[in-house]
């Protein structure tokens, strides 16, 4: 497969284009490439300029004229509503022009496809031809589906970076970034990182996982990472605190679930000087040590949240981090100041222990009549003691001090931080990191993300890459939306349908002329942050 590869020569600036040619290596058992120049990209207008494959021009062309607010040259009729939306939101968040810097011959493309992927929900790409020729869009042209393959494919790991770093510099507020990592599932067999592992789909397809950092505030997105499928949560921490670090984002602060809690992560965050907060387990050892001393007097009134209906009161204790020196080899230790936010939740408590009283009830039937099930043989030895006498026969006993000790933690859930803040104000961050499942959501159904169909790296990598640049747009409307209250009356499908019956027109040596537009339509526009469109 043939794809278009661009890459900038930092000595002269000029950006180059190759003709990529991927091919399987027998010998090495691994996907190859093989690049063959055909020139450099113009920086005005992002065309292609044939060499002799030395980097020089064959011919001289004449240049261009700048891009500008210019006539139109057809006559046309199109849907431009919708897509005039978008444009107006990549204008505003910076992504055309962050884009038109990572990917100068393509970045329109890009973009088109992107408008497509939100607007036609579903669809597969290669209804593009239809949409493109009833729309108004940043190409302009149709995009055929090799075509589609050749610009995924061309999309470079370089690019990429330099997108994240410039999207991530427009939103470095002092927040907290969410982050969490998805699974993909995968019919590819050729795919590296296509893998088995724990599928939170449920289905028994191998998957890939995608990990996403979030802008707790401005609930957008600004970088993914692609993971093999087999990796566990808790591995992935080092490596995401590098990447940020390369993208120049060292000092950040992170809320994560307590997939992502271990030892080492922890004193990964306080040896980067990082803030973080993170959902931990009532099982661990240090978390029961600290609720210990004011479990009794936990459910009083002062303590009570009547916004959230749980009890809350936060312990301030030390962490003992460690610091391996290689260069020494030796390890450091130091205690770090630590906060643990518990919460009790009186009617989850009641729920847990009367379905742990149920299940006591059933494996106790289990028992006495010899009817013991294989996987509850641990549940058996933990609770009960069971003792057979020629006289009465079989005795089944609870072990209370162990119930007890079970149920002592029910309703009780704990927050992790190294950030001074009360319990309430960490609750409402912790809440807030849905922002991340509910971008999974987005990806996957909207964007028709939860089967990857692609067999390529290079083609899943810019698949990924396109979806993710979507992904920014439909966060925005999403949290837009949100905040207007536009929920109540449409869901984003019927907002965004609304605006894409809106028309223009074009004719020779005209300007563009806007159809009609309702007042509903400049209320969605309105609540969008996006001033209607007018006749330019």
């Amino acid at each position: 497969m043939a794809a278009i590869v661009y890459q900038k020569d930092k000595r002269s600036g000029i950006t180059y284009a190759y003709e990529s040619f991927s091919y399987w290596d027998k010998n090495k058992q691994q996907s190859r490439a093989k690049r063959t120049l055909i020139g450099r990209v113009d920086n005005e207008t992002g065309e292609i300029v044939p060499t002799d494959g030395r980097g020089r021009k064959k011919n001289k062309v004449p240049t261009a004229a700048k891009r500008g607010p210019v006539a139109s040259i057809q006559t046309a009729r199109s849907f431009y509503g919708a897509t005039y939306l978008l444009d107006a939101i990549g204008e505003k968040l910076g992504i055309t022009e962050d884009l038109k810097q990572c990917f100068p011959g393509n970045y329109q493309q890009i973009l088109s496809i992107v408008y497509y992927l939100i607007l036609e929900d579903k669809n597969p790409l290669y209804r593009f031809e239809k949409w493109s020729g009833l729309h108004k869009h940043p190409y302009g042209k149709d995009i055929p589906s090799q075509r589609s393959s050749e610009i995924f494919g061309s999309i470079t790991e370089e690019a990429m970076k330099k997108f994240f770093h410039l999207q991530g510099k427009r939103r470095m507020e002092k927040e907290f970034w969410a982050y969490d990592i998805t699974s993909i599932s995968s019919y590819s067999e050729h795919l590296r990182q296509v893998q088995y592992g724990l599928n939170k789909e449920s289905d028994h397809l191998p998957q890939l996982n995608l990990a996403l950092v979030f802008g707790e505030k401005s609930n957008l997105p600004f970088y993914y990472r692609k993971l093999a499928g087999n990796i566990p949560d808790c591995k992935t921490i080092k490596n995401l605190l590098a990447e940020l670090d390369i993208l120049g984002f060292s000092k950040v602060k992170l809320v994560m679930d307590r997939g992502f809690y271990s030892e080492d992560n922890i004193n990964a965050f306080f040896n980067e000087h990082l803030k973080f907060l993170i959902s931990v387990r009532m099982s661990l050892a240090f978390i029961r040590k600290e609720l210990d001393p004011i479990y009794d007097k936990f459910r009083s009134y002062e303590y009570y949240s009547e916004k959230y209906e749980l009890y809350c009161h936060t312990v301030q204790t030390e962490w003992i981090s460690t610091k391996y020196r290689l260069y020494k080899g030796d390890t450091l230790s130091k205690p770090r100041r630590i906060y643990i936010h518990y919460y009790y939740n009186i009617d989850k408590a009641a729920e847990d222990e009367k379905a742990f009283d149920k299940k006591l009830i059933a494996a106790r039937h289990e028992l006495e009549s010899d009817k013991r099930v294989p996987e509850h043989e641990n549940f058996y030895k933990k609770y009960f003691e069971t003792k057979t006498t020629p006289k009465r026969g079989l005795k089944v006993t609870i072990n209370e001090e162990a119930v007890t000790k079970a149920k002592r933690y029910y309703g009780f859930f704990a927050l992790l931080t190294n950030e001074k803040m009360d319990a309430i104000s960490a609750l409402e961050l912790y809440r807030n990191r849905d922002v991340c499942e509910k971008a999974f959501g987005n990806l996957k159904e909207r964007l028709n993300m939860r089967r990857t169909l692609v067999s390529s790296e290079q083609s899943l990598d810019g698949k990924l890459f396109v979806e993710f640049v979507a992904l920014i747009y439909l966060s925005y409307i999403k949290k837009q939306m949100q905040e207007a209250d536009l929920f109540k009356e449409y869901t984003m499908h019927s907002a965004l349908d609304k605006l894409d019956v809106i028309e223009c027109f074009e004719e020779p040596g005209q300007k563009l002329r806007v159809g009609e537009i309702l007042d509903k339509q400049k209320d969605i526009y309105i609540s969008l942050g996006v001033t209607p469109p007018s006749s330019l």
